[in-house]
């Protein structure tokens, strides 16, 4: 049985060889020259950002990712179509296999962790061809028939070369060239970009009641001089509607303090060498233990969810199960800011202030909950999948010769059981509760992506 597991490794060995791959550096790399990668490597993400691709018709479909973008690090209608997606999808899903034991991996080996990180960069280039075709056949960009085959294989290419260079940077960053992730610094960038965008931007916009500027600052200062009624103009640059107003920046920086200031919540276990009398050290178990799995997961999951439904709907508007998983409108944007009005999507969908918690409390109901007891989930399942459940901490001490101060060695499993499953699903339901709360209050750039964007800058 361990052999057909690890037959599945090594048929990746013969593909290694043709998968592009940075090497890893063979000095250690100055804290200067890995500003300069990172700069660089964002340079690149910016730059793809806002490069349009060549030989689409229409931008104005439905897009059923319209709600994920800022998470997904993904750009409408440009070569960052599919952002992060591919990667993170093939990262949970080798995670999962490899945690759920349906692929052995001993990451102790270095073939066994060179094989491993080879078929996660495979399936994250298959997944990325498969989204490729899969955004152009279902008219994201035109009628197929109208495009052609040359311009849909164009754009197929595009999205391809695309998506590997994400990969690449991504690679790059983690082999030590750079700081941190490149999906991390993709997901912060563009959550920043949007809080400092819908804070300062210069764009005018007819609402009906005059020209107003889009930022929300800008838009303070330009009501506080054009109107004559003072007061009148504050109370409408901190409650617009429709556009980024002051109270939804207010909120913004009250959850990315309150973020911060979670994150410092940990238990420190006392732990000692064996070998060694007198060395003494701590385990840190932190509240937020799983870090920004779980909401992840949760977006990955209601992101899929909102593209099948969206499909379908836009297919068989008047099946009773399509319109029971979720029923679609426009919005003021267009086709591709359409979001759930009913169904399934909309009870799982925020609520975008706190007007609308009040008069439709079932459904702020229905999405706390679901939000909370998903992520609560999510978090515990991640632990175990992922190597740091109580019994693989345990293995990871013993292996170290380290023991709990004060405990048996054999007892060392059963304390951490004590912390380690509450922390995990405690945690996961604070950052549920703190994302929930976050987009309760309007937020800029909603609660899930200042999680992120906070938990990969701090």
């Amino acid at each position: 049985m361990s052999g057909s597991k690890l037959r599945f490794l090594t048929l990746v060995k013969p593909v290694l060889c043709v998968l592009p791959e940075v090497a890893p550096p063979e000095r250690k790399i100055p804290f200067k020259e890995k500003i300069l990668w990172t700069s660089i490597t964002l340079f690149i993400f910016l730059v793809c950002c806002q490069i349009p691709l060549y030989g689409i018709k229409t931008n104005k479909s439905s897009d059923p990712f319209y709600w994920m973008r800022v998470i997904l690090a993904s750009n409408r209608g440009t070569l960052m179509e599919l952002g992060i997606s591919p990667i993170v999808t093939s990262s949970l899903v080798m995670q999962l296999l490899a945690g759920s034991k349906i692929i052995d991996v001993d990451h102790g080996i270095k073939e066994d962790r060179a094989l491993f990180n080879g078929a996660q960069k495979l399936f994250g280039i298959l997944i990325t061809i498969g989204e490729a075709v899969a955004y152009v056949i279902s008219g994201m960009y035109g009628d197929v028939r109208e495009l052609g085959a040359g311009n849909a294989v164009l754009i197929i290419i595009q999205l391809f070369i695309a998506g590997l260079i994400v990969i690449i940077l991504d690679e790059l960053l983690q082999k030590g060239y750079g700081l941190g992730s490149g999906i991390s610094l993709f997901i912060a960038t563009n959550i920043c970009e949007t809080i400092v965008w819908k804070s300062f931007s210069p764009t005018t916009i007819n609402t009906g009641r005059g020209t107003e500027f889009e930022g929300a600052v800008i838009a303070l200062f330009h009501l506080l001089i054009t109107r004559t009624d003072k007061v009148r103009a504050l109370k409408e640059a901190f409650y617009r509607q429709n556009l980024p107003n002051v109270t939804n920046l207010m909120a913004t920086v009250l959850v990315f303090v309150f973020v911060i200031y979670f994150q410092g919540f940990r238990v420190d276990l006392p732990v000692k060498y064996r070998s060694q009398r007198g060395m003494q050290g701590s385990y840190p178990i932190k509240l937020f233990y799983t870090s920004n799995m779980p909401i992840i997961l949760q977006t990955a999951l209601v992101s899929n969810l909102y593209f099948l439904s969206q499909l379908l709907f836009k297919r068989y508007p008047g099946n009773i199960i399509v319109r029971l998983i979720g029923v679609w409108q426009d919005g003021e944007g267009g086709p591709q800011t359409s979001s759930p009005v009913a169904g399934l999507a909309y009870y799982i969908s925020p609520p975008n202030n706190l007007t609308e918690v009040t008069t439709d409390p079932l459904h702020a109901l229905i999405y706390f909950t679901f939000i909370l007891v998903s992520c609560a989930l999510f978090s515990k399942t991640w632990i175990e999948v992922s190597g740091s459940s109580a019994k693989d901490v345990a293995k990871q001490l013993r292996d170290q010769n380290m023991v709990m101060k004060g405990h048996r060695d054999s007892s060392l499993m059963h304390e951490l059981n004590r912390y380690i499953p509450t922390a995990a699903a405690f945690g996961g339901m604070c950052i549920g509760a703190l994302t929930v709360v976050a987009d309760f209050m309007g937020a800029i750039g909603s609660g899930t992506g200042i999680f992120l964007a906070v938990t990969t800058i701090y």
